[in-house]
Parts: structure tokens; sequence; C-alpha cells
């Protein structure tokens, strides 16, 4: 957590113009009230740092005024375009989640870019909107909270639960998921459980996710056609939107080659805001596996917030 300073607030009543200096900015359910850009999407306000507004002036060979680039909110203290979407911002009362960093430049259409021939706004300038509306001023404080991606790693074995072998599969995804997510600087906290074959058990731990806002939940074992195999059969029918393609690449992928991965009955979707993965509980497997789910992951997490981003 640490703190920045709004430098100033800004508004404008038309699109493609820059925004004026105001005392102060209510913010709605909409955005900045009386802003051009304030609606029901998800770039209701935007953020440009003073930091990235001083390397332009250079560039530009002048002065810049606040509100210049559009931006509602000017800051100063953080490189905004190193935040990431979902985290949030508190200024007062108000609360802000980031949907978008930069984004598509207008071109001749921005009055920036018709004096310069570049503009700022497109790489460093980043977007949110409301969760908790109020009155920002200048000189108020933002408190930056950084977005803590929470997964839930399930180990379904009756012999492991019994601690009669070492849970390996577990650990395994936990350290592929840790190095997946530090590879892009985004702050993970993962809590792992091993339990028997059983459906009760597992439908419990997986209200109990679902209830504390848990982002992913990956379970491991339990994916075959075994008599105690009942993963797929737990989970599928409390999938609110099944993410059948994924499954099916995997199978087609390595059954290619491996006959045996075809058996498995692995299934993905989303229950309420969690992603939902089922593994098999073969570490080789897991490997295979989050090669292919890794690569849709984040974008995934994106989309079951409301987040188109391409």
């Amino acid at each position: 957590m640490s703190n920045t300073r709004i430098l100033a607030v800004n508004i404008s009543e038309k699109k493609g113009t820059i925004k004026k200096p105001v005392e102060s900015i209510s913010i709605n359910a909409q955005g900045v009230a009386g802003d051009a850009h304030a609606g029901d999407w998800n770039r209701q306000l935007s953020l440009l740092g003073i930091e990235s507004i001083k390397k332009f002036e250079k560039e530009a060979g002048r002065k810049i005024v606040y509100g210049e680039f559009a931006e509602n909110i000017t800051t100063e203290g953080i490189l905004l375009y190193n935040c990431s979407p979902l985290d949030r911002f508190i200024i007062g009362n108000t609360e802000l989640e980031v949907t978008q960093i930069g984004k598509k430049c207008h071109g001749s259409s921005c009055a920036i870019f018709k004096e310069v021939g570049n503009c700022v706004m497109p790489k460093e300038g980043i977007f949110c909107r409301v969760i908790k509306g109020g009155k920002i001023q200048a000189g108020d404080i933002l408190t930056y909270l950084p977005k803590t991606i929470r997964i839930q790693i399930i180990t379904l074995s009756d012999r492991a639960s019994k601690g009669i072998y070492k849970d390996i599969s577990g650990p395994k995804i936990e350290e592929i998921v840790l190095a997946y997510f530090s590879a892009k600087n985004l702050k993970v906290q993962i809590d792992r459980e091993i339990i028997a074959d059983h459906p009760e058990m597992l439908k419990k731990i997986l209200f109990k996710a679902q209830n504390n806002s848990t982002d992913i939940i990956f379970t491991t074992g339990g994916t075959g056609i075994g008599p105690r195999d009942i993963t797929p059969d737990v989970v599928k029918p409390l999938l609110d939107k099944e993410l059948p393609g994924i499954m099916e690449f995997i199978r087609i992928k390595y059954g290619t080659e491996k006959p045996n991965a075809l058996l498995s009955r692995g299934v993905a979707g989303s229950i309420g805001q969690s992603l939902v993965y089922t593994l098999p509980g073969n570490v080789k497997a897991i490997n295979e596996y989050l090669s292919v789910i890794n690569n849709t992951l984040i974008h995934a997490l994106y989309m079951l917030h409301g987040l188109d981003l391409h």
C-alpha cells in the first residue's frame, strides 16, 4: 500500500477536447458528473501522472497544462502505467477500479496530437470505473491497493488425505502458478487443501472459496473414470459458464501422441466470479495442462470481471 497526491481534477463537456481544471469533481455511478466521458462503460474516468506529463513537456518544448491530455485526474507520486487492471484507488470516500492501461490514439482528432504529432495518454494514461462515488479535489491523497489474485488449490486423493503418501500435485500447481504471476508482476495469495475423493467435501470447499472471493480454483485428481473419480461430476453442474474449448484442446493436443490423455474428463469454467479448472493428479499432466491454461488465464479473469481487453 502506498500514497500519492492529487494535483488537479479536470472536466470537459465534449469528447476530443482538453479538460479544464476545476475546484472539485463529483463521482457517481457513471463517472465524473458533467464530464463528456461519463457513462455506463469501463472508461468512466481517466488518470495521468505528472511524471508522464513532464517527460512529454520535453518533447513538446512547452509547458503542459493540467487536463490538456483530457485526463480527469492528474496525480503525483506513482507511475500509473505500472498498475494493472483490477487494482484499486481510494481517494477520500471514493473508490475506483483500474480497467485499462493506455488506449488507442485518436490521432488527428486529438488536440495534442495535432500540435506535436504524438500523445502520452495512449501509453501511460490509465482508466477506471467507479466502485464507490464521492468528491475529489486537488490535494487529496490517493491510496493505491494492488489487486491480490486469490487462488485455491484442492488436491483430491483418498491416500494423500490420510497421509499414506505425500501430495506432490498440489505443490506443483502452486510452483507453476507462482512463477507465472510473478513474471507478470502480479500479487497472488495461494491456499492449498487436501481432501478425500468425497463429493460433499469438495462442494463445501468450492462454496467456501467462492464466498471468500477466490479468483481462481484449481483441483487436482479425480478426473479419470475410476470408481472414486468424482471431480468433474461435482464441478460441472456447479458451473455458471463452461469453457469447453480449453480442455478439449488439451486432450486433443496431448492425446494425439498419448491416447491415455483422452481418458481425462477435466472441465473448466466459472462459478460466480471464480474461474475453475479441474486438472489430473499426474505431475507431468499438470505441466501440460497449465502450459495451455496460462495462455488464457489473465484474459479470462478480466473477462469475468467485465473487462474485454484485447
